[in-house]
């Protein structure tokens, strides 16, 4: 039995959300307050990245790195990207080298 990959079933969630909304659910909430708030959370975030990575350990590193990356999705979703766009970016930068 294979273990599910969390970020495909993440972005199954986040496309379910934008597709089915349901009362009380943050990703729901945050797609339809638009862009806006998406990129002010992903500033956030960023920052709580920086301050965990300065000094408040590796598992507080995890915890707001894994926050971001959320946040990261939500705004591809919202612009009609995806995941595998940005792999896929990774992939030509990396055949470049």
């Amino acid at each position: 039995m294979t273990t599910p990959d969390p970020l495909a079933t993440l972005w199954s969630t986040l496309q379910d959300r934008r597709d089915n909304p349901r009362p009380g659910s943050y990703t729901a909430e945050l797609l339809q307050a638009g862009e806006d708030e998406i990129v002010k959370k992903i500033g956030e975030e960023a920052i709580e990245v920086i301050l965990a990575a300065k000094g408040q350990g590796n598992r507080r590193l995890v915890e707001e790195t894994a926050d971001l990356t959320y946040h990261l999705l939500v705004l591809l979703l919202a612009k009609g990207l995806t995941w595998d766009d940005v792999l896929q970016e990774l992939a030509t930068r990396s055949a470049g080298k």
